[in-house]
């Protein structure tokens, strides 16, 4: 008979306050204001807090929120750029026990209205450049929220439309608020909806834990030091910030905020504020990378950059990485809060040359610390596909940074996680080394005459001409062939010259004939409001050429 079966230690062995505290990353804020009070927090502009300051703060807005009877499971949306209220709201909302929403603020009124209205927000906390929108979104809703106002002094519009502005608000809060965890770590602490590039988005819920968790995971696979200085170019609507909100806290570190996103103001941020860390898109990266001379300045040390989304082509690499960025590249979904796979860099990296060094730093990479399973498998027989670089299947994630669920949507919540795994949509190749490569969207890929075509590996060749700026690569109906790979391209200043025919012979020399497009549209890409590049759209495009 085993230990096991005897029950040994479950006897007068259980749970007590001594020896369980549900995780939630509200302790970190508290122990860096108990530890470190004097450190800076936060940077915007001219304005600097220390950490027992934003402490504090949090625990104002915390009171102030519960004086207006915002209760445990309420739900607190926050429409705002990246700003020290935005980032006070992190924590002094789930502090009650509610639940964060915050909210793109790229969106229409009409998709805000959704998001809204679906999540049943209590109140809203609106940064005056976006009083517009969330006026005319308000509007049409049944129920009014409260409004609170953040007239920042950066901003361009100075509108009000709430009953009261952010620092009064706050300074109707106790700075002693109870500060209390939550007893279930399951409970949500954040609604983050997906991009909805078609219909509706869907409203993603996080759990205390899984925030802890992948905060964790997110500074343990980027190697953050202690006190780090980080910049926010990551808008923090974007999953919670992808968790780094409360990364940052946890190290006690800098968050720098950076009201407007565009290469010279990342570049005079870094000097000035001896920025460590920042986080960005490949769309970001691909600007400061063609920044103009006068906008570029020389690093003070190198800086580390994390990118997520679609592999950054390996010329965006090579050109940030030659100016003293050090990439690392991870991938995630909303579902999975954010990040949770990065490209672990081996030695032998740095052995191999430049074009196969960049190649490498492309592949998605290896699971987080925090994430259980990181498979890739046959979405029929939800079987592992051959670790031969070759045979394509889904991703699928399994373990405590996986969403709960889709609010009020039992249905796709199933189909998400049906089989005991989180079906990204992503396709892939499992490599030898374990390490996993995304070559499509499920719904991106390119059938030509019964051969797949991954569109990303057309785009990589197209990002390598010294003359493209942008480029996506979409399927176009063809009689012959079934479908057949169609481009469009951006072109940088001094590619007004080049040709369809011009970009079609590249492709053929640099890749077998067969995957080289067809067809070459030179236009500016169109994005969703988080810089994602709407396929959709260049599908009508394409058929109808």
């Amino acid at each position: 008979m085993s230990i096991t079966d005897k029950k040994i230690f479950e006897k007068d062995l259980g749970k007590s306050d001594a020896n369980y505290v549900a995780q939630s990353p509200l302790s970190w804020i508290k122990r860096s204001a108990e530890i470190f009070p004097d450190r800076t927090s936060i940077i915007h502009g001219k304005t600097s807090f220390t950490w027992q300051e934003t402490f504090s703060r949090c625990r104002q807005l915390a009171s102030a929120l519960d004086g207006i009877g915002i209760r445990k499971g309420d739900t607190v949306a926050v429409i705002a750029t990246n700003i020290p209220a935005f980032y006070e709201s992190l924590f002094a909302i789930p502090a009650l026990g509610a639940v964060i929403n915050p909210i793109n603020i790229r969106l229409d009124f009409e998709a805000i209205r959704f998001i809204l209205e679906h999540g049943e927000a209590k109140a809203i906390l609106v940064d005056t450049d976006f009083a517009d929108v969330t006026k005319a979104a308000v509007e049409g809703l049944k129920s009014k929220p409260f409004i609170i106002d953040i007239a920042d002094i950066n901003a361009q519009n100075h509108k009000q439309i709430g009953g009261v502005e952010y620092e009064e608000f706050i300074k109707k809060g106790d700075k002693n608020f109870h500060w209390t965890l939550p007893s279930n770590e399951w409970d949500p602490i954040a609604l983050c909806y997906t991009s909805g590039t078609t219909g509706n988005p869907k409203g993603v819920v996080y759990h205390h834990r899984g925030a802890y968790l992948n905060a964790l995971g997110c500074a343990l696979s980027w190697d953050m030091k202690q006190h780090p200085t980080y910049l926010w170019t990551l808008p923090m609507f974007h999953c919670c910030g992808w968790t780094f909100p409360w990364a940052v806290a946890a190290l006690t570190g800098t968050n720098v905020c950076l009201r407007y996103i565009n290469a010279k103001d990342i570049y005079e941020s870094i000097v000035s504020n001896n920025v460590t860390h920042f986080c960005g898109a490949p769309i970001v990266l691909n600007f400061i990378a063609n920044a103009e001379e006068q906008e570029k300045k020389t690093l003070p040390h190198d800086v580390e950059v994390m990118t997520a989304g679609a592999a950054p082509p390996a010329a965006v690499l090579k050109a940030i990485e030659s100016q003293g960025f050090r990439i690392t590249h991870a991938y995630g979904l909303t579902e999975t809060y954010g990040p949770a796979v990065f490209n672990a860099p081996q030695e032998n990296y740095r052995d191999l040359n430049e074009d196969d060094y960049a190649e490498r730093l492309t592949r998605q990479g290896v699971k987080f610390h925090v994430l259980e399973n990181l498979t890739v498998m046959d979405p029929k027989t939800m079987k592992a596909v051959p670790a031969d670089g070759k045979t394509i299947g889904e991703i699928m994630f399994a373990g405590n940074v996986v969403m709960k669920g889709y609010l009020k949507n039992p249905k796709a919540t199933k189909e998400a996680l049906s089989g005991g795994y989180f079906h990204s949509g992503d396709l892939a190749v499992m490599h030898s080394d374990g390490y996993i490569q995304i070559k499509d969207r499920s719904k991106d890929i390119i059938i030509s005459g019964g051969e797949n075509i991954s569109s990303i590996e057309v785009e990589e060749t197209l990002y390598k001409h010294p003359q493209i700026l942008e480029a996506a690569v979409v399927a176009k109906s063809d009689e012959k062939w079934g479908e057949t790979p169609c481009a469009f391209v951006t072109l940088k200043s001094d590619g007004k010259n080049l040709t369809e025919e011009d970009v079609i012979k590249y492709c053929r020399d640099s890749m077998a004939h067969f995957k080289a497009p067809k067809n070459v549209v030179f236009t500016e890409l169109p994005k969703t409001s988080t810089g994602k590049i709407q396929k959709f759209k260049l599908r009508e495009i394409a058929e109808n050429l």
